[in-house]
């Protein structure tokens, strides 16, 4: 192959071709986004219906069914769950990955349009919302202030700060949250009321007809016209109190008479607080597809320079959460460990060939490949990030190995006498074809990763193919760049001019060498106990595999902690913030916790009704400053503090590093069926009490609880329809009351408000209360409604919740530590397979569903990995025999790998035991994967160029198959042994990593590390065994011409016969 000397004889060219993959690499680098992982569309369809004072039962029944059932035709759906509770009905549509989310939009869209019709009239319409990107949001801001009310704020924020928000180029939205919206409370007094002959719907008729819009239009002269409008609406809590009601007899009752009316807010139902302070949030969301860390430090700027200066006295804004810290801390971590890999390299290699010359060389190229890929990243739309960051530390290790096998090749030429230029030339030839090999088998075990569907397919793409690139272009280095640079630097031999340590490390190589082929000679001569050993290997993979345990990737410590807390069902805001009050106690005494804040009464999405639920948040100090990881924090004080609160039950967990697709932390173990709910609910308990009696849990609890109060109306239909009271008027009055609707709007400073009549709070203390209310009869009387209606107690479930349309339960669940979830997934299922009858099916979703989905893609991932690199050999030496023989080093690597981490993770929870944490991610995860992928590629790298010098040797040279073999092994142990060196010490960096993303570096280099390790030290004797026994021998393959014309034009040693 005459290619490489092209490059060796001109070297201005080859010079020229490395300048142009300097400059393309530089000049992407401005151009590539920065994110935290690579863009994910994973989308999630909203549909929510209000349906003021409705129960759980009617909105499940005429809204969220018909929805649901249209909705579920829409392509691209993955899964669909809903939630139908008081007032509210949500059904959310997760899209899968692979599909474009605004295409479902738009189809969901049409299907829920075309069921307006046949929801309830009074219900609200629908409203369709598509969420991107992660749930959490990039950024939260909050404001709070001792003169202004919530009310005030929330005014402020959404007439002055929002805007300015959102026109940030790439903000997707900024939601306010535990927003109080101004709103015309009208508080009614039933007392007055009934004094003053007014029914409920009197007032909302009175309101909705004399608080109307008028569009009246305009005069026009001959000349002139002038624009007209009519103050129909009503503007001021004056104006609403003078407004007539009823008139009867001359006098007029007006609705300041009969209740008090206010300017107030919307809802009552949730507050906010930030580290004990009440303060009203501001969540900053990211669009998917922008860089998140231009934005929000965009959005810093705005508000640095905007935002905080114009504030109105007595506001303070500050800023409790913000997601880029803790992404610019991991990236800039991964780029410290690259630049910590080079040089580690470039040590190993001097360690090895002892010349500063020889250093020269691959401190030139392995920067060179890096600052290459970013060009071929570019190219493919990549962003830099931590996967991408990530290929870039495994390919120094990777890349470093072409310019090493080349440098030394040449390196040992020199050695036997030949001037470097002749070298140069020879060692480039002989090398050509066996760089190919390793460059196209590496590339080929990446391909299978990006062909991967799945969020391992989206996540690991562009680490696979940047690695791929890097790699490919190492190669072209290795073939141009080197061996000129090796003709031009390195020293000839005779001068006599190595130095002390070259000479000595020299020396010592040659001894190793010598002891080694002496040693594999004599093992040789057993070679059957090295062939069982082999196959022993070889079967202990499967095993090692399956005992070893899983899950969808290690948790990493971001520093953030979030818990839900809910109380007894009845409960009210008032209940809730009582008992939030430890949570605050708590969050002061934990020394790691840097900001805290608290959701009370949910996020507000309830038409009306009480929520018993709380949602906090806990921002850590960063991780330089605290020196507990995040899990530990949770469980050994947060958790086991937070579960003493009396009054609620908390359930804290860190959030799943990986962005997942959808699914709110919330259960993730979903059983579905078709019964009714109270026979679901029984079989919820017998699973979580077998799953319980296992000990591996620190929580386990059930979304299905059947014991939220409901006060049933009975009305006399006979007695109310002699009384002539027709259904309508009685349910309207009794709405009017107690729904918490709105009627209408009012304008005030060119923005609408709400209009919302409802009984004052202390007349509907409790449902006696509602039988002192008034309705008219058909003469015009009025009654009390006790005459008419009985009030009965039930129970109810707080919420239905549904999941691929069947009713659902959903079990949320916190394994102890060491318990992988993988494990604890199964412990659910052994139970759910004792316990459900037919009918009932068990579900997954969030993170649970995804490893369901995927725990398997991965292992065909790795198979296929396996066959395309087989394949590629085959077709690379023209020999199924020896695609074998070089494919054998892979069950020894993998064996390796598989080994340590089955120590390691026995290792890990022993210490979790002793509260402990050590080898984190030592479980079969998707990090892990990948590593196991990687490991394929760079061990059969060793196989490679061992086999391929003992063939050249028996065909060349003439020597026999186990002449061949030894020479080639104890030729090839420098080299085999510098690039397992260098791949290993690359990992140094990854496997000492701290911080956010540690877990999944340590992992990836556990795996590499220490199969490239073991899996060296069996390549070196159970290879060459497997080749006796396998390969073909060349002996015959040259005509006698041929082999004495070789040995004549060489002056090589004339075929010897051992």
């Amino acid at each position: 192959m005459k290619f490489t000397d092209i490059f060796i004889n001109k070297p201005v060219l080859s010079v020229v071709v490395s300048l142009f993959i300097l400059l393309f690499g530089l000049r992407s680098y401005t151009g590539l986004n920065v994110r935290q992982y690579p863009e994910l569309r994973n989308a999630v369809v909203n549909v929510t219906t209000v349906y003021y004072g409705a129960d759980a039962d009617l909105i499940q029944g005429f809204i969220t069914t018909p929805l649901e059932r249209e909705i579920a035709s829409a392509e691209g759906i993955d899964y669909m769950t809903s939630t139908s509770s008081a007032g509210v009905s949500m059904i959310q549509a997760y899209i899968r990955l692979d599909y474009d989310p605004n295409e479902a939009l738009t189809q969901i869209a049409a299907k829920v349009n075309k069921m307006r019709g046949q929801l309830p009239p009074e219900s609200e319409d629908p409203v369709i919302e598509l969420q991107q990107g992660q749930q959490i949001a990039a950024m939260y801001v909050s404001f709070a202030s001792d003169t202004l009310d919530n009310s005030q704020i929330t005014d402020y924020l959404t007439r002055v700060v929002q805007p300015k928000l959102v026109t940030v180029p790439g903000v997707q939205r900024a939601d306010i949250l535990g927003a109080g919206t101004f709103a015309m409370r009208i508080w009614l007094k039933p007392d007055r009321m009934a004094a003053l002959k007014v029914t409920a719907s009197d007032v909302a008729t009175a309101l909705r007809s004399n608080n109307v819009l008028a569009a009246v239009g305009s005069t026009k002269g001959q000349m002139v016209a002038i624009d007209m409008t009519a103050r129909t609406d009503l503007q001021s809590p004056e104006e609403f109190r003078q407004l007539v009601i009823r008139e009867e007899g001359g006098a007029i009752v007006r609705l300041g008479d009969v209740a008090d009316v206010v300017l107030g807010s919307e809802n009552y139902g949730t507050s906010v607080r930030i580290n004990g302070e009440s303060a009203t949030f501001m969540g900053i969301f990211v669009s998917p597809d922008a860089n998140s860390l231009d934005v929000i430090r965009d959005v810093r700027k705005l508000w640095d320079e905007q935002i905080v200066p114009q504030l109105p006295e007595g506001l303070v804004a500050t800023i409790p959460y913000d997601s880029t810290e803790a992404i610019q801390d991991a990236i800039n971590e991964v780029v410290r460990t690259i630049i910590e890999a080079v040089v580690i390299v470039i040590v190993v290699i001097f360690l090895f060939l002892g010349s500063i010359r020889s250093v020269l060389i691959p401190a030139v190229t392995v920067p060179l490949s890096l600052i290459g890929a970013l060009f071929l990243m570019l190219v493919m739309g990549f962003t830099i990030n931590l996967l991408t960051l990530l290929a870039m530390v495994l390919a120094i290790g990777i890349v470093v190995d072409d310019a090493i096998i080349v440098l030394e090749n040449i390196h040992r030429h020199i050695e036997e006498g030949l001037s470097p230029h002749e070298a140069a030339i020879k060692g480039a030839r002989e090398l050509a074809w066996p760089v190919v090999a390793m460059t196209t088998t590496l590339v080929a075990v990446y391909l299978p990763i990006g062909f991967q569907g799945g969020l391992t397919g989206v996540l690991f793409t562009e680490f696979a193919f940047t690695l791929a690139g890097s790699v490919l272009l190492s190669g072209v280095i290795a073939l141009t760049l080197s061996p000129m640079m090796s003709s031009k630097i390195l020293k000839p031999h005779e001068e006599g001019g190595k130095g002390r340590l070259e000479a000595w490390l020299d020396d010592r190589f040659e001894r190793l060498r010598h002891n080694y082929r002496r040693r594999l000679h004599g093992a040789l001569e057993t070679k059957s106990v090295i062939l069982v050993f082999g196959v022993i290997v070889l079967v202990s993979c499967v095993f090692l595999y399956i005992t070893a345990p899983k899950e969808p990737a290690p948790l990493e410590d971001e520093g953030f902690i979030f818990a839900i807390a809910s109380a007894d069902p009845t409960a009210t805001l008032d209940y809730v913030e009582r008992y939030t009050g430890e949570i605050d106690r708590i969050a002061r005494e934990i020394p790691e916790i840097q900001d805290y804040f608290l959701f009370n009464g949910g996020f507000g999405t309830t038409g009306g009704g009480a929520s018993p639920l709380a949602m906090a948040g806990f921002v850590l100090k960063p991780w330089s400053g605290r020196d507990r990881s995040t899990n530990a924090v949770l469980q050994q004080e947060l958790q086991p503090k937070m579960a003493e609160i009396a009054g609620l039950n908390v359930f804290a967990l860190v959030p799943p590093s990986l962005p997942s697709a959808g699914g709110d932390g919330g259960g993730e173990f979903i059983i579905g069926g078709v019964g009714d709910l109270s026979q679901l609910s029984e079989l919820a308990d017998r699973i979580l009490e077998k799953a319980m009696a296992s000990k591996r849990f620190i929580f386990l609890d059930k979304d299905l609880k059947i014991d939220k109060p409901q006060i049933e109306v009975h009305i006399d239909r006979e007695k109310a329809a002699s009384l002539g009271i027709d259904m309508r008027t009685l349910a309207a009055d009794m709405a009017a009351m107690l729904s918490g609707g709105y009627t209408n709007r009012f304008a005030m400073q060119n923005r609408s408000y709400l209009v919302i009549p409802q009984v004052q709070r202390s007349s509907r203390l409790n449902a006696s209360d509602l039988e002192n209310y008034y309705t008219r009869t058909r003469s015009g009387e009025l009654i009390p409604l006790s005459t008419i209606v009985t009030l009965r107690e039930t129970t109810q479930p707080q919420s239905l919740k549904r999941f691929q349309q069947l009713n659902s339960v959903a079990i949320t669940f916190a394994p102890r530590p060491g318990v992988s979830k993988g494990q604890a997934l199964e412990i659910l299922e052994q139970a759910a397979r004792e316990v459900l009858p037919q009918g009932y099916s068990v579900d997954y979703a969030g993170e649970s569903r995804q490893f369901k989905q995927e725990g398997a893609t991965m292992l065909l991932t790795l198979m296929l990995a396996l066959i395309v690199i087989y394949l590629v050999l085959a077709a690379q030496f023209e020999s199924f025999r020896d695609a074998t023989i070089m494919m054998l080093t892979v069950p020894m690597a993998i064996c390796g790998a598989l080994l340590t981490l089955n120590a390691l993770a026995i290792a890990s929870s022993i210490l979790g035991f002793m509260q402990i944490e050590a080898f984190p991610g030592m479980s079969i995860n998707i990090y892990t994967q990948v590593g196991l992928v990687t490991l394929i590629g760079v061990i059969s790298k060793h196989g490679i160029l061992i086999v391929e010098f003992a063939n050249k040797l028996q065909v060349n040279e003439g020597l026999s198959k186990r002449e061949a073999i030894e020479e080639a092994a104890s030729i090839r142990l420098r080299p085999v042994l510098m690039t397992t060196a260098a791949l290993v010490f690359a990992m140094i960096p990854l496997l000492l990593a701290k911080g956010p993303g540690a877990a999944s570096r340590f992992s990836m280099g556990v795996v590499i590390a220490s199969g490239m390790t073991i899996g060296t030290l069996f390549t070196l004797f159970v290879l060459p065994a497997f080749y006796l026994l396998l390969a073909r021998d060349h002996s015959h393959d040259r005509d006698p011409e041929a082999a004495s014309a070789l040995t004549g034009a060489d002056g090589g040693p004339t075929p010897q016969h051992g």
